[in-house]
């Protein structure tokens, strides 16, 4: 019989473990979080130092007395919860639940592997209470926030809406954007190309034409605004002579990629595989607790996927170099192993996101992954191995071309040596290549033809995943391991939709935004975010006392709280004014919002009760239905549904006209509660809805 229990968080990383350890420990899961703040109330003691009021989460309680059951029955009890913030909580409370009279230790590993799983049993620690106190104290701002805020937003605008400290923000962000794009103005400019040849007749290669670009007039820089100046440029430069006035060639390096961290992990999955973020860490998670690949059981194929730091270990980098050098030669290896510097923030005693061994190949464990797990693994595995490889060498050129008081100016590149490059590109698209032959210094050219061309300045673009996650991490907006959940959240809760892989503010999210800007100023102020993350990371490092930080930041924010129940506008009551007219009583038109999505209401309620559904405008595409699709929400998020319901029970997450969503092709259909609702359907506003 064993004598020690391990816990871990998931079955399936609980299986990895128990076929590494064997007979001496019994590997149980405690999935996830088993003790919590309570759900019905903020759970804050904030008289007593703002101490967490625990419960044990009650789905968990069968389990935990499971676990306590068991643990009577060993003298010692290892927790192995993932090595972060959230992981040694987990372990804190299941220390505080089972440990009684009993040996606790923690351990801790970046990889599911024998060896690094029997090293960290060989050293096991005391938990680091600075990790708890740090993982408490975001837990304890984030419900202040939450449950203070989300309960005015359920009075002031319509039941079910939630208030976060890192969502609001992104959401501002969003929304901020999409304002962006509506003040933009588009400016006209034009370019002018010059398609040019070495002079005389023949098809070799250097032969064949090249584009130059018009750049100056008369050594100034010159700027193109319309048709006619164009025009009268272009009449000029037909009857001038070209000749090289300048040629500068040289070599580009481009340096090898640092391997994977989260927030990077994340923005290339969604750039080359167009994941969603929450289903890159779904996938990734899987991959690191382990999967049955064959003869081997249970293998965990990649290193810990939150992470903020760049490290490669010295057992990993030996690993690299020996497969490099096998599969493409020393020309392909650095002199010395490269080196990639983490931001200041990263705790270094992590890893970058990494293949566990870097000799498993892609292609070996095809058969034994889903397609979806395979694509990510083969992109960690590229990058990491393309991570530790020689630069890549450009050969660069650049022309200067003189056309009379005029210089048109042709860059051109071609790659010398692909290096790391071999296996990892960054740029999702091939660049286009402008071969330019062998010119020498005064050499006449041929004018082939002038293409002038239009062109309009554009807004900026919205933000995708990938985008966001960017922008997050640069200005400090949360941290990454809570992208996934923040991006999830804000769609569900119906603040932003994906359209065509882009990020919309709804104008419900464009409404709570205007609302929280105006009344919470500083909460939905990015640098204010950014500086109580840096507050937050200080307690991780020991150095800032959480009790300080969540004084200093309550007082102004109740405040803000107290002020903001008695000064903020009550769209719930008064709704948003459009230009339709109430066909029953002729007064305007007001969205609002129900518990099942927007809907038009007479301004004049309750005296005139009209009310409807505010459709998408695009037909069911259901054959011989005849109705349109309209917006409608469940706990599980937006979707669409036809208005013949319950005739009609087409349901999809996005209308057909719209691209695929980024990885999001499922079907929802409402669940038993709403097919059944006495309204009938679920898209028609309520008479409760109405009386709001």
């Amino acid at each position: 019989m064993s004598k020690a229990i391990v816990i871990v968080e998931s079955p399936a990383k609980s299986k990895t473990i128990n076929k590494i350890l064997g007979k001496d420990f019994e590997v149980y899961s405690s999935m996830g979080h088993m003790v919590d703040l309570p759900k019905n109330k903020m759970g804050v003691d904030v008289e007593n130092n703002f101490e967490a009021v625990y419960i044990v989460i009650p789905e968990r309680r069968k389990y935990l007395a499971k676990l306590k059951k068991e643990a009577k029955k060993k003298e010692t009890i290892y927790l192995a919860a993932d090595p972060d913030r959230e992981g040694e909580a987990i372990s804190w409370h299941l220390k505080n639940e089972l440990g009684k009279n009993k040996k606790v230790y923690r351990v801790s590993f970046d990889e599911i592997t024998e060896h690094a799983v029997r090293e960290a049993f060989k050293h096991p620690r005391a938990i680091d209470m600075n990790l708890v106190k740090a993982q408490q104290a975001r837990r304890i701002l984030d419900r202040i926030v939450g449950y203070s805020i989300s309960p005015l937003l359920w009075v002031k605008v319509t039941k079910g809406l939630s208030a976060g400290r890192v969502q609001s923000v992104a959401v501002r962000i969003i929304v901020d954007r999409e304002n962006e794009i509506r003040a933009f103005k588009p400016v006209e400019y034009w370019e002018l190309e010059a398609v040019l040849k070495k002079k005389g007749e023949g098809t070799h290669k250097h032969s064949l034409p090249f584009s130059a670009y018009l750049d100056r007039k008369n050594g100034e820089k010159i700027e193109l605004h319309n048709t006619e100046e164009t025009a009268a440029i272009v009449r000029e430069l037909e009857k001038e002579s070209y000749n090289v006035k300048e040629i500068k060639e040289g070599k580009k390096r481009k340096h090898a990629l640092p391997p994977l961290t989260t927030s990077k992990l994340q923005q290339e999955a969604f750039n080359k595989l167009r994941y969603p973020v929450n289903k890159t860490m779904r996938i990734a998670q899987a991959l690191y607790e382990g999967l049955e690949i064959g003869d081997e059981g249970s293998v965990g194929l990649i290193t810990y996927m939150r992470t903020d730091s760049v490290k490669v270990s010295q057992d990993a980098q030996k690993a690299a170099k020996e497969y490099v050098l096998a599969k493409f030669g020393n020309r392909y290896y650095p002199e010395t192993p490269n080196l990639f510097k983490s931001k200041k923030s990263a705790q270094e005693a992590h890893e970058c996101i990494r293949p566990t061994l870097p000799l498993r190949e892609p292609e070996s464990l095809r058969k034994y992954l889903t397609p979806e797990q395979h694509k990510l693994y083969e992109l960690i595995w590229n990058r990491f191995l393309a991570s530790q490889m020689q630069d890549a060498v450009y050969l660069t050129m650049a022309v200067s071309i003189a056309a009379g008081i005029y210089l048109f100016k042709a860059t051109g590149t071609a790659l010398d040596f692909d290096g790391f490059m071999v296996l990892y590109k960054e740029e999702r698209e091939e660049e286009k290549d402008n071969v330019i032959p062998p010119l020498a210094k005064d050499e006449l050219l041929d004018l082939v033809k002038l293409l002038p061309s239009q062109h309009f300045t554009k807004p900026p673009a919205r933000y995708s995943d990938a985008s966001l996650v960017k922008a997050l991490e640069e200005l400090g907006i949360g941290r990454p391991s809570t992208y996934a959940p923040t991006i999830l959240t804000i769609c569900l809760r119906n603040y932003v939709k994906r359209v065509g892989g882009y990020l919309h503010p709804t104008d419900l999210g464009e409404a709570v935004n205007e609302l929280l800007v105006k009344h919470f100023p500083k909460i939905l102020d990015i640098k204010f975010t950014a500086k109580m993350e840096d507050e937050l990371d200080g307690i991780e490092d020991g150095e800032t006392d959480p009790v300080m930080v969540l004084k200093s930041f309550y007082s102004p924010f109740m405040h803000s709280v107290e002020k903001a129940k008695l000064e903020m506008k009550s769209i719930r009551r008064e709704g948003i004014k459009t230009d339709e007219i109430c066909p029953t009583c002729g007064k305007p038109l007001i969205i609002k919002w129900g518990r099942r999505g927007k809907f038009l209401s007479c301004s004049g309620y309750p005296e005139c009760t009209f009310a409807k559904s505010i459709t998408s405008g695009v037909k069911c595409p259901q054959e011989g239905c005849g109705g349109e699709l309209v917006e409608r929400h469940s706990k599980r998020g937006a979707f669409y549904g036809c208005t013949n319901y319950p005739r009609c029970m087409y349901t999809s997450r996005r209308l057909p006209k719209d691209e695929p969503d980024a990885g999001d092709t499922k079907t929802v259909v409402p669940s038993e509660t709403e097919k059944t609702s006495p309204e009938g359907d679920p898209g028609l506003p309520t008479k409760a809805d109405a009386e709001q």
